[in-house]
């Protein structure tokens, strides 16, 4: 069964973003007002650290084409509040299983502050690689499937 995410245009910190199984549940009048919003579909089988899914937000700027000058940021990793379980219909709702949105996790009360840059909700990325290198993840690999999908986005760029 897939799982979808539905992020209604205008929120903010998690207000109105939800799942949903079938696509026909999708509510996007909000009052007497239609609402745009972004559907995405939720990923089968997540990356789980500590049972625990996680957010990885990568930033690329291609500041220049000629010289090719491209910079790569990754901030913060984000995680979930609650031990992950496949979505299913009894815990669509539990959004701090499922999503790893800042505001939802803090007022939450069950967010985890931590100077430990390998435990707590919010994690960087290099502890998070060190974890996945100790469970036999490549992650060479990793930079390297990082690097195809930024020259993917360059392969779209018109050529002068």
């Amino acid at each position: 069964v897939c799982t979808f995410i539905v992020k209604l245009d205008g929120g903010s910190q998690g207000d109105v973003i939800y799942l949903i199984h079938d696509p026909s549940d999708l509510r996007v009048i909000v009052g007497s007002q239609t609402r745009q919003s972004v559907v995405q579909e939720y990923i089968h089988k997540p990356l789980l650290i500590d049972k625990l899914k996680l957010d990885i937000r990568l930033y690329v700027l291609v500041k220049s084409l000629e010289p090719l000058e491209i910079y790569i940021a990754v901030t913060l990793l984000s995680f979930c509040i609650e031990p992950y379980q496949e979505p299913s219909q009894k815990n669509l709702s539990h959004v701090l299983m499922h999503l790893t949105n800042y505001s939802l996790s803090v007022q939450s009360g069950k967010f985890v502050h931590s100077d430990s840059l390998s435990s707590g909700n919010k994690r960087t990325f290099s502890s998070v690689l060190y974890r996945l290198a100790s469970k036999g993840v490549d992650i060479k690999k990793v930079w390297s499937d990082i690097i195809s999908l930024v020259k993917t986005v360059i392969a779209l760029f018109p050529v002068p």
